[in-house]
């Protein structure tokens, strides 16, 4: 496994593992603690894992936290999607800097979203099984979330949108979210 920096989103990296293939399929490692830890992240920060499933077409996002944020790695263990991070960390060299990736079960990359960057996905495959590791329990009452067709963020999603949570079709705009988090 190695560690690859993510240069649109600072402190952010792709974790990209080594599959070993046969004829019965693959093996590989999709965590290792030795290797989080060489680009500086604590590997027993994260206390929570989830995992959601969506069908094609489905679009979660974008999604941060408030208050101290809250930092993953999100990985598709089956199926695709079209991954898309956004840095919202105004003290962030890369700043409103946004970063597209395919994940995908056949290559089980993990990314890293650092704390303060919105995160979001579609499923590009029926289905597709996306599994996120935080360094945080949840607290709803943190939850923000940015239209994901703003035109501030110009996310050139690849599929025509099928379903959203009422969460995600109700959520302010960039530029409405920005200005709550500064007054």
């Amino acid at each position: 496994m190695k560690a690859r920096e993510v240069p649109e989103i600072a402190g952010a990296y792709l974790f990209e593992p080594t599959p070993h293939a046969d004829e019965r399929g693959f093996f590989c490692r999709t965590f290792d603690a030795d290797v989080v830890r060489s680009v500086g992240l604590d590997p027993a920060a994260f206390v929570q894992d989830s995992v959601s499933r969506s069908v094609r077409g489905v679009l979660r996002g974008m999604h941060l936290r408030s208050g101290a944020g809250e930092a993953k790695l999100v990985r598709c263990s089956h199926g695709a999607v079209f991954d898309v991070v956004v840095d919202l960390r105004p003290d962030s060299p890369t700043y409103l800097g946004r970063a597209s990736f395919e994940l995908s079960g056949e290559t089980q990359t993990t990314l890293y979203v650092p704390a303060g960057c919105a995160h979001g996905f579609q499923s590009l495959t029926d289905p597709s099984d996306v599994s996120y590791r935080i360094d945080r329990p949840h607290d709803p009452a943190e939850d923000v979330t940015i239209a994901f067709d703003d035109p501030d963020l110009a996310i050139d999603w690849p599929l025509p949108v099928t379903s959203t949570s009422e969460r995600d079709r109700r959520a302010p705009s960039l530029a409405e979210v920005l200005k709550r988090r500064e007054g």
